[in-house]
């Protein structure tokens, strides 16, 4: 059984050996993350290198994602390393305290303006929750607060507010200077973090477009507002991120998993791609098993039809970074094959707009009823085969095309397979007996076995997929006339 779910892993030292990289990628990663809050732009450009070297050496089509660190409202440091504090403990967040200068009674902030968007009675936590505190009285630049909840903090924890409702505009100046470096390297995807609205994400759209890129972008859902806004801003998006680890902080651990569940619905109805990520596999930084919780964690994303689990510590830096993919490749695998037709998600739309959108449902429609083994989409963007993943089937399409952009990005799909085909160098009238000999060629299919072809009678044109044909292996003869 082909694995439909794809696997997101994100680059560190733990993969910066060739060989790590290389089994990482033979063990099941479709998609790179380059995380742009760590390093520098030169080890990342280093380490895209790398990939493009192993993805060609490997055969393989591999995405990669630039992840913008964005407002991440960390404090600032320690003058003598951690602090104890403890419950009922005054402390103060101080904007205009050095970088360097926190001590058991103060530590400085990242984010200047957060005086500005706090009051009394607001909750702040830091360290993903770890530590709470109540916020007494603002005084200037100084929120003077009290430890509800207290521990060891050390330097430059994230701190966010209970609820939501920090101002910090989504793009950064680091994050238009990270962006820029990135769209230099050729990634097919930027993601972008703590977006409010969908205008952050046409901010970014048009810098992209600025910088002559097509990368796709990926929207990060980490605010409160940002669920608030979910629509809004997936349909600004091509894709979306449930970013679990703040978005968790900012909305309480028990709101997660419905919420969760109705993002990933909501993506897949809006045709959008959506990746599940934060602490999927946290154990295996350090173990070379999973939890059974974790097990479960990933199976339930799947079940619900996400596009891709993420991997990010388990990675970047854990110790077992090969034996995570390979762990949750099982999972994902084991998860689809006992689970078919279980969630029956049919198509999301009642009226189609685009004839290569037509094309792509009755496509999927017809898949799931005359028994085929796969589907070859002959495509320029990769949009027919975005719409046919978005529909429940076990059956494999192949998005095959000249264009190797277009092949990274389909490498995000749920249930895509992309196929490098250049159709320009086929007479028309070869060209599904050359796709059958190709997929026959990968061993996706054999003699005898039902294949639905879909293509446009003008090839090389985006958006012009407007057939569909049933053939049957070694038994269809194309003739002209």
């Amino acid at each position: 059984m082909i694995r439909r779910t794809k696997i997101v892993a994100t680059l560190g030292p733990a993969s910066d050996k060739p060989a790590n990289l290389t089994a990482m990628i033979e063990a099941g990663v479709d998609v790179v993350r380059v995380n742009y809050s760590h390093d520098t732009q030169e080890s990342h450009a280093r380490r895209i290198a790398t990939v493009r070297k192993i993805a060609k050496k490997l055969g393989r089509e591999i995405a990669i994602m630039a992840d913008l660190q964005g407002p991440k409202i960390r404090l600032e440091g320690f003058r003598h390393g951690p602090i104890e504090l403890e419950e009922g403990d005054d402390f103060v967040i101080d904007a205009t305290l050095a970088p360097d200068g926190g001590d058991e009674r103060h530590v400085g902030v990242t984010y200047k303006d957060l005086p500005g968007d706090v009051k009394p009675g607001d909750t702040l936590l830091v360290d993903d929750g770890r530590i709470m505190l109540q916020v007494d009285r603002v005084r200037g630049p100084c929120i003077e607060t009290v430890v509800m909840i207290g521990g060891e903090l050390s330097n430059h924890k994230g701190i966010n507010r209970q609820g939501g409702g920090l101002s910090a505009k989504a793009l950064t100046r680091k994050d238009r200077a990270d962006l820029r470096h990135a769209l230099e390297q050729g990634v097919d995807y930027i993601a972008v973090s703590f977006p409010r609205s969908g205008e952050d994400i046409d901010t970014a759209r048009k810098l992209i477009q600025k910088a002559d890129s097509t990368a796709a972008i990926i929207a990060k859902i980490e605010r409160a507002e940002a669920v608030e806004n979910a629509e809004e801003i997936i349909r600004a998006a091509d894709g979306v991120m449930i970013a679990r680890g703040d978005l968790g902080v900012e909305i309480g651990e028990p709101a997660l998993p419905p919420v969760q569940k109705r993002l990933i619905r909501l993506a897949r109805s809006l045709h959008r791609t959506v990746i599940t990520a934060t602490q999927m596999m946290n154990s295996m930084i350090d173990n070379p098993m999973p939890f059974r919780a974790e097990v479960f964690d990933v199976a339930n994303a799947v079940l619900d039809g996400t596009d891709a689990v993420m991997l990010s510590g388990e990675t970047s830096v854990g110790k077992y970074p090969i034996e995570v993919v390979r762990a949750m490749a099982r999972i994902c695998v084991g998860s689809e094959e006992k689970w078919i037709g279980g969630s029956n998600r049919g198509v999301p739309d009642d009226h189609f707009d685009r004839v290569d959108q037509a094309i792509a449902m009755s496509t999927m429609y017809c898949a799931n009823r005359v028994g085929a083994t796969a589907i070859a989409a002959l495509t320029e963007t990769g949009s027919t085969s975005l719409w046919m993943s978005r529909m429940d089937s076990t059956i494999p399409i192949f998005a095959l095309s000249p264009n190797t952009g277009t092949l990274r990005k389909v490498a995000l799909y749920r249930g895509v397979h992309p196929v490098y085909f250049d159709s320009s160098k086929v007479p028309y009238t070869e060209l599904t007996a050359m796709v059958l000999n190709e997929l026959k060629a990968r061993g996706a299919v054999k003699a005898g076995d039902k294949v639905i072809v879909t293509k446009g009678d003008l090839m090389g044109f985006s958006g012009g997929t407007n057939g569909m044909k049933i053939v049957v292996v070694d038994q269809f003869v194309e003739h002209v006339g």
